[in-house]
């Protein structure tokens, strides 16, 4: 079995929560009750709760942008990432950093993209050509 987080935090409607993770996103609903839903967040497990969304502040600095600390988010392989932003861009969705290039160039480089949730949480997605960059100094 191959090693997956858990991370379970609120969101303030399950509804928009399923439209957002579910047809946004594509994650695979799991199992749910009247207070909670399950996803496949991109391999990983996500729970969410009914309740008032956790606190962040813009005190995380990527590049020139400052963007809310505490964030969750995920690593994905270029092909994916891509289709994701392309999906995510052609929605209309308000992002913090719209999908860019980090680090062309140099170890490290990677695609990230910046956005929150209906409830306000903030998700990071990147992207790696080569996942060997993940841990690049």
């Amino acid at each position: 079995m191959q090693p997956c987080f858990h991370l379970a935090y609120h969101v303030t409607d399950l509804d928009e929560a399923r439209a957002f993770y579910g047809d946004l996103l594509g994650c695979r609903e799991g199992r749910s009750t009247d207070t909670w839903v399950d996803f496949n967040f991109f391999g990983h497990q996500l729970s969410l709760h009914l309740g008032k969304p956790f606190e962040t502040t813009n005190t995380g600095k990527v590049g020139d942008h400052m963007v809310p600390m505490p964030h969750l988010g995920v690593v994905l392989a270029m092909p994916e990432w891509r289709t994701l932003a392309d999906r995510l861009t052609a929605s209309k969705l308000a992002f913090i950093i719209a999908p860019t290039i980090r680090f062309e160039g140099q170890p490290g480089e990677q695609s990230t993209m910046f956005f929150t949730d209906p409830s306000g949480n903030p998700i990071e997605i990147k992207g790696f050509a080569d996942q060997a960059g993940v841990f690049a100094s």
